[in-house]
C-alpha cells in the first residue's frame, strides 16, 4: 500500500448524525401541499433514518415519523436508528407487509393526513393503485425532489465518507496502473481495480467499472471486454469506490507505452484544458449550466463540439448520479457543500476517446477536489499526487 493509502486507512470520518433531517423534510411538506410524505426510495429512507435494509417504507409528517420493515431487519433497524441520532419521535414497526400497510394507514388516519405525498419517480402504477385502496380518506399527491433537495448539501460526515471513497479509489488505481503496460485485457484491469478497492476498505465499487482501450475508448460507457491493451492505446478508466454508502467518481485517460503523436494527443490536451476550466468555474452561487459552458466552450473552440455528447457532470453522494445536474439547460445553482463531478470528454468513433473527471466539493471560494490521481497522459511516468 502507498503512503497515502496508509493515511486513508488511518483516517477516521466524522460520526454520521441524521438528527434534524426529518424535521427539515417536515418543514417542506406545506410548500408541497401535502400533510405527509410516504418515502419508498430506499436511498432516501437511509438518508433520513440511517436504516440500510432492503425493504422499508418511511412515513413523515409534521408530528410523526413511522419506519416500517419486516422481521428480517428487527435488530438491524433498532441498532441503526439508535446509532444514527435520528429523532426520538420515529416509531419503528416490524411485521409482515400486510401489517406494515395497516400500520401506515392507521398512522396517517390518526394524524389527519388528507393529502399524502408519494415519491413520483419511485412509485409504480400498481403501487399507486394499492395505496389508493389503502388510504380511501386521502388524496394522493405526486411529489418530486423533496428528499433529494435536502441531499444536495452534504454535512461533514457525508463529506468525510465521500473523501474516503475517493482516497481508496486513488490508491487502487496506483496499485493497478502498471497492468496497462502488461498486455492485460480491459476486463482483467477492471476486475483488478474492483478487487483493490475492496482490499483497501471499500464496501463495493461505486458503479460498474469502465475500462475502454483503443477504439473502445470512444464509447463513453464502454463495458470492459477481453481486448488486450496494447502499446499506443489510449485507455479510459472510469470508476469509483463506495464507503459506508457514499460514493466517489473519477476518470483518467492514459496512453500506453510512449508519447504518441496524432489526433488523440491534441484531443487529450483539449479535454484536460476543458476539465480545468470547468473546475475553475465551480463556486457557490454559480449556475451549474455555467460550469458546463466553461468546459464545453473549450471543446467547441477546438472544433470538437459534436464529439462532446454528454453533460459535464452530476452530483455524487449516496447515489452515483444525483442532483444537481451539471449540464446545458440545468436550472440548478451550486451551493457550498454540494459535491459534483466535472468530466468533459471527446469521442471519435473508430479512433478513440478521452475523458478526465474529478469529484469536487463546492466551497464559497471555489471548490476542493476529492479525487487526486495525476492527470499525466503517459502510463510510464504516472505518479500518485501528494
Amino acid at each position: 500500500m502507498s503512503a497515502n493509502g496508509a493515511k486513508a486507512k488511518a483516517f477516521e470520518p466524522s460520526p454520521m448524525d441524521v438528527r434534524g433531517r426529518l424535521a427539515r423534510l417536515a418543514l417542506s411538506l406545506e410548500g408541497a401541499e401535502v400533510d405527509a410524505l410516504v418515502v419508498t426510495n430506499l436511498v432516501n429512507v437511509r438518508y433520513l433514518s440511517g436504516f440500510t435494509g432492503s425493504a422499508a417504507e418511511l412515513s413523515v409528517g409534521p408530528s410523526h415519523a413511522l419506519l416500517a420493515t419486516d422481521g428480517r431487519y428487527r435488530t438491524q433497524a433498532q441498532e441503526q436508528l439508535a446509532s444514527s441520532g435520528v429523532d426520538d419521535r420515529v416509531e419503528l414497526f416490524v411485521g409482515k407487509l400486510s401489517s406494515q400497510r395497516e400500520e401506515l394507514r392507521a398512522t396517517l388516519e390518526r394524524e389527519g393526513a388528507t393529502r399524502v405525498g408519494l415519491e413520483a419517480n419511485h412509485v409504480s402504477w400498481a403501487s399507486k393503485r394499492r395505496t389508493r385502496e389503502l388510504l380511501p380518506f386521502a388524496t394522493l399527491v405526486p411529489t418530486e425532489g423533496l428528499v433529494e433537495g435536502l441531499r444536495e448539501t452534504k454535512d461533514q460526515g457525508e463529506l468525510d465518507r465521500i473523501a474516503m471513497a475517493a482516497r481508496i479509489a486513488d490508491d487502487a488505481l496506483a496499485e493497478v496502473l502498471a497492468m496497462l503496460g502488461e498486455g492485460r485485457s480491459e476486463r482483467e484491469v477492471a476486475l483488478a481495480l474492483d478487487s483493490a478497492m475492496r482490499r483497501l476498505g471499500a464496501e463495493d465499487k461505486a458503479f460498474d467499472t469502465i475500462v475502454g482501450s483503443g477504439p473502445n475508448s470512444a464509447k463513453p460507457h464502454a463495458r470492459p471486454t477481453d481486448r488486450p491493451i496494447s502499446a499506443g492505446d489510449y485507455v479510459v478508466v472510469d470508476f469509483g469506490a463506495t464507503y459506508e454508502g457514499y460514493r466517489s467518481d473519477m476518470t483518467r485517460t492514459f496512453c500506453v507505452g510512449a508519447d504518441s503523436e496524432g489526433e488523440l494527443e491534441r484531443v487529450f490536451e483539449v479535454v484536460k484544458e476543458a476539465q480545468a476550466a470547468g473546475v475553475r468555474a465551480v463556486k457557490a452561487h454559480v449556475r451549474a449550466a455555467d460550469v458546463d459552458k466553461a468546459s464545453r466552450d473549450v471543446v467547441s473552440d477546438a472544433g470538437w463540439a459534436s464529439a462532446f455528447e454528454h453533460g459535464t457532470g452530476h452530483g455524487v453522494g449516496l447515489d452515483i448520479h444525483e442532483a444537481p445536474s451539471v449540464a446545458e439547460g440545468s436550472t440548478s445553482v451550486l451551493e457550498a457543500g454540494f459535491v459534483v463531478t466535472v468530466e468533459p470528454g471527446i469521442y471519435l468513433p473508430g479512433v478513440g476517446g478521452v475523458r478526465i473527471e474529478d469529484t469536487v466539493v463546492v466551497t464559497a471560494e471555489g471548490c476542493r477536489p476529492l479525487t487526486a490521481f495525476t492527470k499525466d497522459r503517459v502510463v510510464g511516468r504516472v505518479q500518485r499526487q501528494a
